[in-house]
């Protein structure tokens, strides 16, 4: 059965990248009713915060990936396993694949006469009963890594030195524990980012030497912004949460996440999860570098709002809304909010006018909008509110013909009166917003705003 694992580290935010991984192993998992274990590697210890540790399971939650599923197991931590990884190591020691080593970075700078040239072998066949261990690499030959992505990948053993499993004070390292982990957890494919593949022909001598087959290995290609560089946390906007909290829905992340480096074989890209699951196949899985492009990540969530039931589009808004706002006033303007915004966040700037006692006026809105003769527009149309029909299309002919009187075309006419009444000149349809907010409130603001204007 198919078992997949996905291993964050708790030291910040959670990455897009490790978004998109999860997503590639829980469709693995979901599509051959296996599992998809969560391990959090914990082992680091000066680095790890419990609300980072939060933050990554509240994110997988956020895109699907939970223990509300029969296909998640987990979380399980990494430091609760140290016995195995100590055991592990005992047992390479005793079969003679390590050995114990006592040299300093120093010791080998000043053998090798350069710090970077890597460790000279030293130790190997001193037989020393304490200090670091080493794992004792092959001297000839080449470790074959057979990659679902990459194909088939060579690394000359000789190039490798023999590298440290265990600490000086006792502690085992990643290479070590991630290997032990993957065996005790019987995980059958390792699907993870590209910048592990150099870390993967030692993790594949771990698993020989140790007596167990290596994993279905797949590593999938990296994610660069614009200027094809890598993410990174320090210049780029990767943290899942900070896409979540600015208003985007789960299932246009899901979806976006999925295209990053795979695609279905056809032109469509709006496809739900349960279209794209099935089809995901990690063969298909490009390896050139995956570009994030925010731009087309806000058109996709536009598409998902947009395709929103209306009761579940203003259900999915009550975050964003102040809690003291009438919900009922809301859903009259609901579908028009739908069809505008592209972000939830986008919705309180667009209804924020129906709920204030006056709107807040945005400065460049207002100087672009209170031109000389604003004012006559504004008393023109006030006068005719007072007695008109009140629908959107008699508030149109009504605002029409007070400008045609003035020599001015409805877009222009529309500018003063679309500032008094929301505070902005974009915004939704003014005519609709006038009917919704009603003539005594529409009549206050207009005259509120030939007050100032005087």
């Amino acid at each position: 059965m198919t078992r997949v694992r996905f291993a964050p580290s708790p030291t910040g935010m959670f990455h897009v990248g490790g978004a998109r991984s999860a997503l590639f192993n829980w469709a693995l998992a979901e599509q051959s009713g296996g599992t998809f274990v969560l391990r959090i590697e914990d082992t680091d210890a000066a680095r790890n915060r419990p609300e980072w540790t939060e933050g990554i399971i509240s994110a997988l939650a956020w895109i699907g990936i939970s223990g509300d599923s029969p296909y998640f197991e987990g979380p399980y931590f990494q430091s609760a396993y140290e016995q195995a990884h100590r055991e592990a190591a005992v047992k390479l020691l005793k079969d003679g694949r390590a050995y114990y080593c006592t040299c300093t970075r120093d010791d080998v700078k000043a053998r090798t006469g350069s710090e970077h040239q890597g460790y000279d072998g030293y130790c190997r066949d001193r037989g020393l009963t304490e200090g670091a261990v080493r794992f004792r690499t092959p001297d000839e030959g080449v470790t074959v890594v057979d990659d679902k992505v990459r194909g088939r990948v060579e690394f000359p053993n000789a190039a490798m030195e023999d590298f440290v499993i265990v600490r000086g004070d006792g502690s085992p390292l990643f290479v070590l524990a991630n290997v032990v982990d993957d065996m005790e957890m019987r995980i059958t494919e390792v699907v993870r980012a590209e910048e592990h593949l150099s870390n993967t022909p030692k993790q594949q001598l771990l698993w020989e030497a140790l007596g167990a087959q290596p994993p279905v290995w797949a590593h999938v290609p990296v994610i660069v912004n614009e200027k094809r560089q890598k993410l990174s946390k320090r210049r780029d906007k990767v943290a899942l949460e900070s896409y979540r909290d600015e208003g985007y829905l789960a299932e246009a992340m899901v979806n976006y996440l999925m295209l990053l480096g795979w695609g279905p074989g056809d032109d469509r890209e709006i496809m739900p999860w349960s279209e794209m699951m099935p089809l995901f196949r990690l063969e298909d899985v490009n390896q050139s570098p995956a570009f994030f492009d925010e731009k087309k990540l806000r058109a996709f969530n536009g598409e998902y709002i947009r395709a929103l039931p209306l009761d579940v589009f203003i259900a999915r808004c009550d975050p964003w809304l102040d809690p003291s706002w009438d919900r009922g006033l809301f859903a009259k303007v609901a579908e028009l909010v739908q069809t505008r915004v592209a972000l939830l966040s986008e919705v309180t700037a667009n209804v924020d006018f129906l709920f204030l006692e006056e709107p807040v006026f945005d400065q460049a809105s207002w100087d672009k909008a209170m031109k000389p003769g604003a004012a006559e527009i504004l008393s023109g149309y006030a006068e005719r509110l007072e007695s008109v029909s009140w629908d959107p299309e008699s508030l149109k002919v009504a605002l029409e013909e007070v400008g045609t009187a003035h020599g001015l075309k409805l877009g222009k006419a529309q500018a003063p009166v679309r500032v008094s009444i929301t505070g902005r000149t974009v915004g939704l349809p003014l005519f609709e917003s006038i009917a919704v907010l009603g003539r005594e409130r529409s009549l206050d603001r207009l005259r509120a705003t030939l007050a100032k204007l005087s």
